[in-house]
């Protein structure tokens, strides 16, 4: 489910706007990074806080 809320989020962002993700789901490690790699953003940050999986995407 992140990564469908995530490309939502992106399509509402104009290009070099940052999106700030948070997920508990490990499986949005690889799903971000590849997410990222497939549209042409940027991943800033993949990282994690308290429970929580923390991504920094920059929208291409």
């Amino acid at each position: 489910m992140p990564i469908v809320k995530t490309k939502k989020a992106l399509a509402g962002l104009s290009s070099g706007q940052v999106l700030r993700i948070l997920s508990t789901d490990p499986g949005s490690v690889p799903d971000m990074a590849a997410l990222a790699e497939q549209g042409g953003h940027a991943l800033l940050e993949s990282g994690r806080a308290g429970d929580a999986f923390v991504f920094l995407l920059r929208k291409a």
